[in-house]
């Protein structure tokens, strides 16, 4: 039987648009007239409707003119509550205003890092010559991009003497970079623009006559949609026009396939990893002064980072070690029949491994937060260096031979600080700060464990005001992602302190898919094992409720990308266990979302409608096909981006409409799609701001939070 047959129904059925807005959070809103126009197609034998796939088509006016209804409404749902939305905007502009701080990476004798302050839109990127104490001075400022912070800069990599520096910006969320080449020194450009260079990674000559670094194809030179695929490697050597950059790598490679460079910590070795999916990548490594890459690990389902110290290629990798493992060998012999294992697997799940003054710093998790242990190079452990609380370590670097070691360490409710180690004294000091001022001693985090549907315990951090009386009554938001292999520790964001401040709990659930645990984590929530996280989720509210925090009318539950999959998922399997729901950038129509933009390298996570079996559980969960009419929904608030390039807005629209015809409750389902905006990297803060207050404000609303609503 063919993949599909295919015919069409077109219905004349509309919902009548009012314009009177519901007098209290319990009247049903009056939705815009949407047109239902059924596409049926028959797939692997099961017939599958798509009433709403006429609003897939960003660029037809009709539908635009719909998405402008759907955000007028919402509009006017939200600001009715215009002064609470103001104080909550004005409460997340000083949060905001504290600033952000990065920890410092080190190139010859420089140290680069990103810097915001007050009400700049973007980090600053600043340089201290010489020396961890010289004054700073700017590199690259992008509030100076764009006069209203819509052109970000995604990506930067100075070289290894710090006199130059390559960078990426891009316009209105799209992330689809350009290159430029900036003197360090001078602040001039030179004439270097590389297009096309989108999650660019680059690997500098030691010698400065050019770079290694990844892009995608001109459009045109690939059939249309490919031009989103076949990053793969290439070489520029300045002065030279990079159309005529010779390709290093990927020619007659996968297309899916995920290519990066980068340089050991002594830069006189290359790195190129090629990876397809989160479970599966290729190493390769070379010499400085050799032309071909030669292979490190090629064939195992298993993912490898590498760096060299003294002759020495250390490995990263979770082959054979679900909760990884390292690994040493001879960089000029590095195949596995020449492995030794140094750094057993242990009970933490390592998730990064860095060489700093001469030996092995990882960067343990244990139960999801933070661990950090430094290793002599022949594995012996040296000492774990004392963290200050429960929480969550970023940015760890430093150079291969100096003593300084530097990472940010942040908890949920503990803005994020800088600090320094001296490997060799035992020092530790806090070197940045964000001004972010707030009483993190009058909140308490605790770990909460809970069974899922199949067993497996399964954590989340529970964070609220000391002294919380856990009587049910209490508003709760439950946050969660599940999947490619990304882990939650208990990091800080801005947004969840206004609620905490009114006396909300907020909790993060490490659901399966993740990378908390390790790999068999990952695979316990992918492919056909999806339908595990949506468990854990579940789970996890129910746990909220059986403990006291909270109860179904005044539980909230977010989630983005992914998450608003997750998101999703949960308000059409269980909509009597949630109040509200606000899902971001989300996936919701899965038996088409490859075909895209970029989401054909996701299939390796998901599956593929293409394929039989994988079909079937894709339809089992997909949330647009599970929307059943007459069902009494929670209030949702689907967000999107008129700019994303990685998750179309389509699936916010279908499901919107989906949901707001289907649903039996007087709750309100609402849509709100952002301009100048994409998935989220490089977002201004002032979008930020008004995002946030937007999803804060129908939270309040919805639970019964803002002048009594219910």
């Amino acid at each position: 039987m063919p993949f599909r047959t295919l015919r069409t129904l077109v219905c004349l059925t509309t919902f009548v648009a009012l314009t009177h807005l519901p007098a209290a959070a319990t009247e049903r809103p009056d939705y815009p007239a949407t047109r239902v126009a059924d596409v049926v197609e028959v797939i692997h034998g099961v017939e599958v409707h798509d009433p709403y796939r006429w609003l897939e088509n960003t660029d037809d006016p009709e539908v635009q003119a719909w998405t402008e209804q759907q955000n007028t409404l919402t509009r006017r749902c939200l600001d009715r509550f215009a002064q609470q939305r103001e104080t909550l905007a004005k409460r997340l502009e000083e949060l905001y205003a504290g600033g952000s701080v990065s920890s410092p990476r080190v190139y010859g004798k420089d140290y680069f890092y990103a810097k915001r302050s007050g009400s700049q839109n973007h980090a600053v990127i600043y340089v201290r010559k010489g020396g961890i104490d010289a004054k700073p001075r700017v590199v690259l400022d992008p509030n100076k991009f764009s006069e209203d912070g819509t052109v970000a800069l995604d990506w930067w990599y100075p070289s290894p003497d710090g006199s130059l520096i390559v960078y990426g910006k891009s316009t209105g969320g799209d992330e689809k970079s350009t290159l430029y080449m900036r003197n360090v020194d001078t602040g001039a450009n030179s004439q270097l623009v590389i297009p096309h260079t989108r999650f660019c990674s680059v690997a500098w000559d030691t010698e400065y006559k050019g770079f290694l670094y990844t892009r995608y194809p001109e459009p045109g030179s690939v059939p249309p949609g490919d031009e989103n695929y076949y990053r793969q490697v290439y070489y520029h050597k300045f002065g030279t026009d990079p159309k005529d950059d010779p390709k290093v790598f990927g020619e007659g490679r996968p297309k899916t396939e995920m290519t990066a460079v980068y340089s050991s910590c002594d830069d006189r070795y290359q790195f190129l990893s090629a990876q397809v999916g989160w479970a599966k990548e290729e190493l390769y490594i070379r010499a400085e002064g050799e032309k071909a890459f030669r292979p490190v690990a090629v064939g195992p389902e298993a993912l490898f980072t590498g760096d060299v110290l003294k002759d020495k290629l250390y490995i990263l990798t979770n082959y054979q070690a679900p909760r990884y493992r390292v690994v040493v060998t001879d960089p000029d012999n590095p195949t596995e029949e020449n492995w030794k294992e140094l750094i057993p697997e242990g009970e933490g799940t390592i998730d990064s491994l860095t060489i700093v003054g001469g030996k092995l710093v990882l960067h343990v998790m244990e139960d999801a937060s933070s661990r950090l242990h430094v290793y002599e190079p022949d594995g012996e452990l040296a000492k774990e260096i004392e963290l200050p609380m429960l929480g969550a370590v970023r940015g760890v670097s430093g150079h291969h031979d100096r003593s300084e070691l530097f990472f940010e360490f942040e908890s949920i409710v503990h803005p994020p600080v800088v600090y320094r180690y001296d490997l060799k004294t035992d020092e530790l000091a806090v070197i940045e700060k964000t001004g972010i001022e707030f009483p993190w001693d009058e909140y308490e985090t605790r770990q909460v464990w809970f069974n899922s549907k199949d067993g497996t315990r399964v954590p989340m951090f529970v964070v609220h005001k000391k002294g919380i009386k856990l009587d049910g009554d209490n508003p709760a938001i439950l946050y969660g992602y599940g999947g490619f292999n990304i882990s939650l520790t208990p990091y800080f964001q801005q947004r969840r302190l206004p609620w905490l401040e009114r006396g909300g709990v907020y909790a993060l659930a490490n659901l399966r898919g993740g990378g908390e645990f390790g790999e068999d984590w990952h695979r316990a929530g992918w492919l056909d094992k999806k339908q595990n996280c949506f468990d854990d989720f579940i789970a996890a509210a129910e746990k909220l409720v059986a403990d006291g925090y909270t109860r179904p009318e005044r539980l909230a539950i977010r989630g983005g990308s992914n998450g608003g999959l997750l998101i999703g998922a949960a308000v059409v399997q269980r909509p009597d266990l949630f109040k509200a729901a606000s899902s971001t950038v989300p996936l919701l129509d899965m038996i088409r979302y490859h075909n895209f933009e970029i989401a054909r390298l996701w299939i390796p996570e998901y599956g593929s409608a293409e394929d039989p079996e994988q079909f079937k559980y894709l339809y089992a969960y997909s949330p647009y096909h599970h929307v059943k009419p007459g069902e009494q929904y929670p209030a949702v608030l689907f967000t999107t981006a008129e700019s994303d390039s990685r998750v179309v807005p389509m699936h916010a629209r279908k499901m919107t409409a989906a949901m707001q015809a289907a649903t039996a409750s007087d709750n309100p389902i609402l849509l709100w799609v952002e301009t100048q905006a994409g998935h989220g990297a490089g977002k201004p803060v002032s979008k930020r701001v008004e995002e946030q207050a937007d999803f804060l404000v129908f939270f309040m609303w919805q639970l019964g939070m803002l002048d009594g609503e219910t």
